[in-house]
């Protein structure tokens, strides 16, 4: 099983694992950005890992597979390689018996194995924009009402109110010595 994540992305184990080792660098206004939209959530490193952790955690993590594969397969370099990576995106995702199938109408389906007969770096686009959709109206609302993700917003509250706390002037009763005299 391929995992597809941009480039120059790391791959956590969980929200568990997010929450302990990236909380450090991951904000809580980044955290809350991530209501916005789907979009600024999967343009987010930490968004990514924690939302991959949150469908993994209900065994629908296909969909965010398939999309990220699609991102990785537009940015396909070489053109002598798209029909390769086309043809196994669709054996994974779309086609009969597809291990890790993806939920799209007949149309669609149709119309992206006729783009694989001269696969382009768009011809799994509209399958995406498909699959996006169905993200951003079920998936993406389950994960912003999540415990996982209310979690990891009380923490980071925590350690935001920690460190205001610590930058916080110190407020010294005036001696003797310090009065005008």
């Amino acid at each position: 099983m391929d995992i597809y994540l941009p480039a120059g992305f790391k791959m956590c184990r969980g929200i568990a694992e997010l929450s302990n080792t990236c909380l450090e660098r991951l904000t809580l206004d980044e955290c809350l950005a991530w209501k916005e939209s789907l979009g600024k959530l999967l343009s987010n490193k930490h968004g990514l890992y924690a939302f991959r952790a949150f469908l993994k955690s209900e065994f629908s993590e296909e969909n965010l597979a398939f999309y990220l594969a699609c991102e990785d397969y537009k940015n396909t370099k070489s053109t002598a390689k798209l029909p390769c990576k086309a043809t196994r995106i669709y054996e994974e995702f779309i086609g009969n018996e597809a291990p890790r199938e993806v939920n799209i109408d007949y149309e669609t389906r149709d119309m992206t194995q006729a783009n694989l007969n001269s696969p382009t770096t768009s011809c799994f686009d509209y399958a995406q924009y498909r699959i996006y959709i169905l993200m951003e109206k079920d998936c993406y609302p389950r994960f912003l009402r999540s415990a996982a993700y209310r979690n990891l917003v009380n923490q980071l509250m925590a350690k935001s109110a920690k460190a205001r706390s610590k930058k916080a002037p110190t407020t010294r009763t005036p001696c003797e010595e310090d009065k005008p005299k």
